[in-house]
């Protein structure tokens, strides 16, 4: 049986490394870090930074926050629930009017995962998978 993650587990510094693959074949690729950081007894926050490279487009800086919950729970900036991460690994469902995203998550490399995300709606097709390493 594979090894149940706990918040904890994610807390500090990661490398990231992202694919992003529209249905119509075109790609960008997001290399950054991201950190999982004490918010006091009600979760870690995540914050990711880096660039995004888009073919035929200089490099542009992003970035993302989400709240992680004590119990895995994965909430926007504003609060709002986004999904739950299962503690073994395994698929999440987040659905935002038109879209549907669907997200797998594979423990099984720890301390290295990934989160592929699959996005269909009336105009999203694209998969994105990210891969986690923890900084050593």
């Amino acid at each position: 049986m594979p090894t149940e993650r706990v918040l904890a587990d994610f807390e500090g510094a990661w490398t990231l490394s992202r694919t992003i693959t529209q249905n119509t074949g075109a790609s960008a690729t997001f290399e950054g870090r991201a950190t999982w950081t004490g918010a006091g007894d009600d979760g870690l926050a995540y914050h990711e930074t880096g660039l995004l490279h888009v073919p035929g487009a200089a490099p542009m800086k992003a970035e993302r926050r989400y709240h992680w919950g004590p119990d895995l729970t994965v909430s926007f900036d504003d609060g709002q629930f986004f999904h739950s991460v299962p503690p073994q690994g395994g698929r999440a469902t987040h659905f935002c009017d038109p879209d549907t995203y669907v997200v797998d998550y594979d423990f099984t490399k720890w301390p290295a995962f990934t989160a592929t995300w699959t996005v269909n709606g009336p105009r999203k097709a694209y998969v994105m998978t990210t891969r986690f390493e923890r900084e050593r």
